[in-house]
């Protein structure tokens, strides 16, 4: 595989499981309220709002897991603990932490 296609697998994956994966999350844990539970899920990718505060806002060679601030090692306990509270806390905390995972992913599994 070159790297041409290399970039579109990797940007494919990202918005794959920052916009599509979600469904099946809500699908899977909240059949009844699939819907609501999908947009707050969504909502959850507010998170990205502090790569405005970065210069460059974007660098493709930057991890934004440990560097921006709501994707510090702190935000990501703070996700986790809001996994222990009932409701739309805990669907906020899955977003957050899913969220997480997918910028964990997209940086050290295809850059290292």
């Amino acid at each position: 595989m070159n790297a041409s296609h290399i970039a579109l697998l990797k940007t494919f994956t990202h918005y794959f499981l920052h916009f599509v994966f979600p469904v099946f999350i809500a699908l899977l844990f909240y059949r009844e309220n699939w819907k609501k539970v999908y947009l707050i899920l969504l909502a959850t990718m507010l998170v990205d709002l502090d790569h405005l505060f970065a210069d460059p806002i974007f660098d493709p060679n930057r991890g934004s897991i440990g560097f921006h601030f709501l994707h510090s090692y702190y935000a990501i306990a703070v996700y986790f603990i809001m996994l222990f509270f009932k409701g739309n806390t805990r669907i906020v905390a899955i977003g957050l932490l899913f969220h997480m995972f997918t910028d964990f992913q997209d940086f050290y599994f295809w850059n290292h």
